[in-house]
């Protein structure tokens, strides 16, 4: 309401939060505890709304432009297309009565975030209405599609073994010997797999963000003389209370009631257990440089990198991400013990524990502590026995996940080593690429002035050369039952040249009586077909359409698409191979 009818374009609602948290402060204590933080975010969410609401309504004016001119056949703006796809009709019914379709509302909602609601005002008070049916069904068919894509078609368990509890050994254990008590076959996405449980396991299953173990199931030999064969597991996760171990296939006449060794992969857990401890090192350092409000929202933790998703209202600088890794870093040079000890939840919170977002705890929990003073918090996954196992800890990345959310993509132990010798190998490059300077980076900041001062010349050339050429072109005019006809392949840089100058010889050319004139100009840009077609106003009120043109006879013979705004438009192909014949049959259809 303020945006559109007060014509206030800035952020409001946060500056009630002063308010709003002193009338509710008996309510929600922690709107004023923490109002700063809210408030920020709350401006985070406005902006971006705003973001959304000014460049949906830009969409959305051009769309009901679009209506309001032809509510049926609409489909030749080119640059509307490049915003929102190809719709198809974006508009139907009558002058007196417009219905905007309802996969036009679906883009908006999809892919712009513009509310349906919104929509549907706007609509009204321009004198159209909105296809909700259509709408719904797109919504509808959205969902379905995505069911779809997660659906399971999973088998009964078939059950060889019975056991009373499934303990977890993998803690202390990367190796034991244990017994298949059920399996089942799933198919997901036509593909099949297989999924296993054991009486034990030393595989970790996906949870608290870390992935789950793979390794080896070593089963009984069909031929019955000791273990033989191996069966790849691919992945770990939990389910109903479960560990289900993913393999791709299960041997048939095997003996499924005897023993197996169940073994992951040792160098995948290091690793993983490597960035899951430099997790809580981060968390740690990022309340100290951040502040308190800082909490997780959410973690990915493999062998490869971490990534940390927490509450922060503002990009993380440059500054700020120096200082988290020098205290990690340091953390790490001082070998601190990982202590992990099993108490009482309410022991561990009187503690300064810190619980990870999503999970969920019982009476029991897993307190992960490095250093009393530093990083405290309940955490069931694997972890390194000291912080100097780490290395090193590098942050490669920091980006913006949803309002108020922040994430960083970081990496430790043997995939940092690999990462920074891989940036130096890339500086490295760089450096010869530029034969060896003293100062790399004057290089390159020299390299890319001069590089600018050579486009902004080139565009003076390009644009002297348009001259020229439009003065040579409109010597050679011929006239084709009185209409007068421009059409030469060139040699031209960019296709925006080419429309530009189709464009001005469309206004230059001496009209004859009546004005009917059309231009086509090709080039060979890059090793790829560009076509510009150009008409007259007075051919267009006559019915020819330059879109038109370029979908029926242009684009089959350069081998690409094209369109734009009936007056004029342009194609461009991977066939460059017949631009004179694209002369040829323009003047033939004249």
């Amino acid at each position: 309401y303020y945006y559109s009818y007060l014509d206030y374009k800035q952020p409001l609602l946060h500056q009630l939060l002063p308010l709003l948290s002193k009338q509710f402060e008996t309510v929600f204590p922690e709107l004023k505890a923490q109002l700063d933080f809210v408030s920020k975010v709350v401006k985070e969410e406005e902006d971006a709304f705003l973001r959304t609401l000014d460049k949906g309504l830009l969409l959305l004016s051009s769309i009901i432009k679009a209506a309001k001119q032809d509510a049926i056949n609409f489909n030749e703006d080119i640059s509307l297309k490049k915003e929102i796809g190809e719709l198809g009709h974006i508009a139907f019914g009558s002058e007196d009565s417009i219905t905007i379709s309802g996969n036009v509302c679906f883009k908006l909602y999809d892919t712009y975030g513009f509310p349906i609601d919104l929509t549907k005002l706007i609509a009204q008070e321009n004198n159209l209405s909105v296809d909700e049916v259509g709408f719904e069904e797109e919504l509808q068919q959205q969902k379905t599609r995505s069911r779809a894509a997660t659906a399971i078609d999973a088998g009964d368990w078939i059950v060889i073994n019975t056991v009373d509890e499934i303990p977890f050994v993998g803690y202390t254990q990367l190796e034991t010997t244990t017994k298949i008590c059920q399996y089942r076959k799933v198919t997901s996405k036509g593909r099949e797999q297989y999924q296993i449980v054991l009486a034990q396991t030393p595989f970790y299953a996906e949870s608290g963000g870390q992935v789950g173990d793979k390794g080896t199931l070593l089963l009984p030999s069909p031929l019955g003389e000791g273990l033989g064969v191996r069966l790849e597991v691919i992945d770990t996760k939990k389910e109903n209370g479960l560990t289900i171990h993913f393999v791709e296939k299960l041997p048939d006449e095997i003996d499924l009631t005897k023993d197996v060794i169940a073994t992951i992969n040792r160098a995948t857990r290091i690793e993983t257990s490597s960035n899951h401890s430099a997790t809580h090192l981060l968390h740690a350092a990022l309340r100290k440089v951040l502040g308190t409000h800082v909490a997780q929202k959410g973690s990915l933790v493999n062998d490869e990198q971490l990534r940390f998703d927490f509450s922060h209202f503002a990009k993380v600088t440059d500054e700020e991400i120096a200082q988290v890794e020098a205290i990690v870093n340091e953390k790490i040079r001082e070998n601190i013990s990982v202590v992990i000890k099993e108490m009482n939840k309410d022991e561990a919170v009187a503690l300064g524990a810190m619980a990870l977002f999503g999970e969920k705890y019982g009476d029991k929990v897993r307190v992960v502590i490095m250093d009393e003073k530093y990083s405290i918090e309940l955490c069931g996954g694997t972890h390194i026995g000291n912080t100097g196992e780490l290395g090193f800890f590098k942050i490669k990345a920091e980006s913006a996940v949803a309002a108020g959310v922040r994430r960083i993509e970081a990496v430790s132990g043997k995939a940092c080593e690999e990462y920074i010798n891989q940036t130096f190998v890339d500086i490295n490059t760089i450096r010869g690429l530029y034969n060896n300077p003293k100062e790399l980076i004057k290089q390159i900041e020299n390299s890319l002035a001069e590089t600018k001062e050579l486009k902004k010349k080139i565009e003076s050339l390009e644009a002297k050369q348009l001259v020229v050429l439009k003065a040579e072109l409109l010597t050679q005019v011929e006239t084709i039952n009185d209409i007068l006809f421009i059409g030469k392949v060139l040699e031209l840089g960019n296709a925006d040249g080419l429309k530009k100058l189709a464009s001005e010889l469309i206004s230059s050319i001496p009209p004859l009586e009546g004005g009917e004139a059309v231009v086509v100009l090709a080039a060979n840009i890059g090793g790829k077909a560009s076509v510009a077609i150009a008409f007259s106003e007075s051919l267009v009120a006559k019915g020819f359409e330059a879109p038109k043109m370029i979908k029926e006879h242009i684009t089959p013979i350069i081998k690409g698409g094209g369109g734009g705004q009936k007056n004029i438009a342009t194609a461009g192909g991977q066939d460059a191979s017949n631009l004179d014949k694209v002369i040829e049959v323009v003047k033939g259809l004249l």
